[in-house]
């Protein structure tokens, strides 16, 4: 499977609130996190991500289809953030999240680190974070009795200027 990522821009917007909420209504209704869960941001949230000075947000298109989005912003220079990362329910388990991650590190070889979080609870996208080399960091966010964020780093090889 073909994937790419393709930076957005404002008419893109709609797509991909329509994709995020899709993507991250399943644990908002597992796990009750109202107040952090991206599925109840609004399109307006979307919009500023797209135009943010300090970041990206990208489409993550599968085979020439947009599956998903990455969007990436960096905490301080060389220092980069992954937040939110959604895809599609009926595409994900297939590998396209390890490729866009892979991708997207790729856009900012100058990185000396990554970081994300995720819901503790959900093995598999733990498993996918670890299988790509991100490693634990040990903070933990509780957002409810049912939820738990944690947080991962990826050190990278001396990043390039």
């Amino acid at each position: 499977m073909d994937v790419r990522l393709e930076k957005a821009v404002n008419t893109d917007a709609k797509a991909i609130f329509d994709i995020q909420v899709d993507a991250f209504m399943p644990l908002l209704e597992k796990y009750k996190d109202y107040q952090k869960n991206p599925a109840n941001e609004t399109i307006e949230r979307v919009i500023t991500r797209i135009n943010n000075p300090q970041g990206g947000f990208y489409k993550i298109l599968a085979d020439h289809h947009l599956v998903g989005a990455i969007c990436v912003h960096w905490k301080v220079e060389k220092q980069f953030w992954i937040s939110p990362m959604f895809i599609l329910p009926e595409h994900q388990g297939k590998g396209i999240a390890q490729k866009a991650i892979a991708h997207v590190e790729k856009l900012f070889p100058q990185a000396i680190s990554w970081e994300l979080a995720t819901i503790l609870e959900e093995e598999r996208n733990c498993c996918l974070y670890e299988k790509l080399g991100y490693i634990k960091t040990g903070v933990k966010k509780v957002l409810n009795e049912q939820t738990t964020l944690i947080f991962y780093k990826k050190e990278m090889e001396a990043g390039t200027d």
